[in-house]
């Protein structure tokens, strides 16, 4: 009767065996799943910092990108244009000729004196024409002249005024022995002309 009354309890001890070692079995898996699941969720949430950090760094450099375009468009408003003479197809002497007279013309202006004046075209030094040289024209001026303080003062005012561009490489002003008031000036420019 043992036996009859255990046959009636075997399925179920069975099955509570099945599902002990089944556990016993599955247990470990589902540990290990669950740590795999915290250790990926972690790592998407470091991944998510990392992305979040980095995209505020990109944020921050395209916000200095568009200060610096900012700013060159500014300085570009500030520039000033390259002489371009009304005809093409000219040499350099004839294209530079005519913002050469517009100097001469705040020399005269100014009452100072030219005693001489070297020219030299589109000089090899020059970073316009070693980088540019087909779109530019260029000529170095190195001139000699004689006036006063206040004539000297306003043509330097006068032509940091002008309105094209151009590069003021010297002035050298030396009193005159004779007499302090006049000035020998050693002024050398470059301007500057598209072609």
């Amino acid at each position: 009767m043992d036996n009859e009354k255990l046959k009636q309890f075997m399925v179920p001890i069975a099955l509570l065996v099945l599902v002990v070692v089944g556990i016993g079995y599955t247990a470990p898996k589902i540990y290990e799943n669950y740590q795999g699941y915290t250790n990926a969720q972690a790592e998407v949430q470091t991944k998510k910092a990392s992305i979040q950090e980095k995209q505020a760094k990109i944020e921050q450099y395209r916000q200095k990108e568009q200060a610096e375009k900012n700013k060159e468009k500014e300085n570009e408003k500030l520039g000033k244009p390259f002489y371009k003479p009304v005809m093409t197809g000219l040499d350099t002497e004839a294209v530079i000729a005519g913002e050469f007279a517009e100097i001469l013309q705040l020399v005269r202006a100014n009452k100072i004196k030219v005693r001489s004046i070297k020219y030299e075209y589109d000089p090899t030094d020059d970073a316009f024409v070693a980088a540019a040289g087909s779109q530019y024209n260029v000529a170095r001026l190195n001139m000699e002249m004689i006036g006063n303080y206040s004539n000297y003062d306003n043509f330097l005012k006068e032509l940091y005024k002008h309105d094209h561009f151009l590069d003021i490489q010297s002035a050298e002003i030396v009193p005159y022995k004779k007499n302090k008031r006049v000035l020998l000036i050693n002024f050398r420019i470059k301007l500057y002309a598209k072609k």
